[in-house]
Parts: C-alpha cells; sequence; structure tokens
C-alpha cells in the first residue's frame, strides 16, 4: 500500500522517547515483583526486559557490518535459560537488581538508535518478516518497546501504560499500513500486536508488521 507523501518518518528519536519512557515507566516497580509472568506472556517481567533488550541489540547489529547480511541473522549465540524462557544473547545480572536490568535496556535501545542515525541511506538488513531500512528497524524497536512495557505494566501491578499516540500512529503508519487510521493509535496498535479487541474488530491470532522501505 502506497504511503502518503505527509507520511512523518519514524526516528531515532522516536526511539529514544520510547526507551525512555519505558525505563522512566519500568522503575517505579517493586523489586519484589519481578517474577511474575508478564501480562498474557509465558516470560516473567524479567526475561520480558531481557528479550526486550536483546531485540534491541540484534536489530542494531544486523546493521553493523559494512555489508549488512540480507539472509541470516549476524551468528550471536542466542539460547534460553530455562525451557520455554526467551532465547537471548542479552541477559541481565541478577546481582544488579530491576536497576541494572534497566541500565541494560537503556543501553541496548542507545545501540540500535546510535546505528539508524548512522546507517548509510538505503542500507538493507535481514529481519524475519523481510529486509529493513533503518527506519524500519528503529520503528521495529519502537513496537517491540511500547508493546512489551504494556505487558510489563500488567505483570507488574503499575498503572496502565499509556504512550503518545503521536509516536503510536507514525509507527503504525510504517509498519501496519493496512491497520485502521481512524481512532485511538495506541489501542489500534495494541490490536495489530494481537493485544486488545476494536469495535467491529476480534483481537487478532496471529500477525506480522511489514518493516520494508517505504517511499
Amino acid at each position: 500500500m502506497p504511503d502518503s507523501p505527509a507520511r512523518p518518518p519514524v526516528t531515532a528519536d522516536d526511539l529514544d522517547q520510547a526507551v525512555w519512557l519505558a525505563v522512566d515507566a519500568l522503575g517505579a516497580a517493586p523489586g519484589d515483583r519481578w517474577d511474575r509472568r508478564a501480562g498474557t506472556l509465558e516470560w516473567t517481567c524479567w526475561e520480558t526486559v531481557e528479550h526486550l533488550a536483546d531485540d534491541l541489540f540484534a536489530y542494531a547489529v544486523q546493521l553493523g557490518p559494512r555489508t549488512p547480511p540480507l539472509d541470516h541473522e549476524v551468528p550471536f549465540v542466542w539460547e534460553s535459560r530455562r525451557p520455554g524462557g526467551p532465547a537471548n544473547a542479552v541477559h541481565a545480572d541478577r546481582t544488579a537488581g530491576p536497576a541494572g536490568l534497566l541500565e541494560v535496556l537503556e543501553v541496548c535501545g542507545a545501540l540500535l538508535g546510535a546505528m539508524v542515525r548512522t546507517a548509510r541511506p538505503g542500507v538493507l538488513a535481514h529481519h524475519g518478516f523481510g529486509a529493513a531500512d533503518g527506519e524500519g528497524f528503529a520503528a521495529m524497536g519502537v513496537v517491540e518497546t511500547l508493546v512489551h512495557t504494556h505487558d510489563l505494566a500488567e505483570g507488574l501491578g503499575l498503572a496502565a501504560w499509556a504512550p503518545p499516540a503521536g509516536l503510536c500512529a507514525r509507527v503504525l503508519a510504517r509498519l501496519f499500513p493496512e491497520a485502521p487510521a481512524d481512532g485511538d493509535p495506541w489501542r489500534t496498535l495494541l490490536w495489530a500486536t494481537g493485544r486488545a479487541d476494536l469495535p467491529g474488530r476480534p483481537r487478532l491470532t496471529t500477525w506480522r508488521w511489514y518493516g520494508a522501505p517505504r517511499s
């Protein structure tokens, strides 16, 4: 589906904003809740933050080689620490506590932001949903951050997570071009990622985004 010329791009600044908002929100969680399940996920809240940090790290490294790979992920070792846990290359030191965990998250967000800012124009790199450009990886990082912070807020017993509408609208326009454009962008993003219903639209049981470059 072609873009409107007025579509605002998703930028590294958007990613910074998403990660900083998430870190600030999650920093309010009591220290004894991190082994609770994160929303409807099968992972604990601690594991979910590690997964999110790992996503941001993985997106950053895809853009790192002089010739980014178009048919594979950069071959770090991704492994689970328990059956059913997320397979990560990034793990936080439990002895550093939740503050250390959130520091790992913030650093991985900064790595992706730096790679997006310095990526050559037009460069593409492999992703399981198709090769993406720097803007696409930034948008993926924003979506991962926003929706997993929603999962975490539920699991940690925090106030409902409601990121800025404009930020949600930009990543919807970039990654989910067929999502309805009317209504609340945050609710629509939750719907597009299988986490909510919309009026007249059932909750999705499968979903994907479209990271390919768009005009």
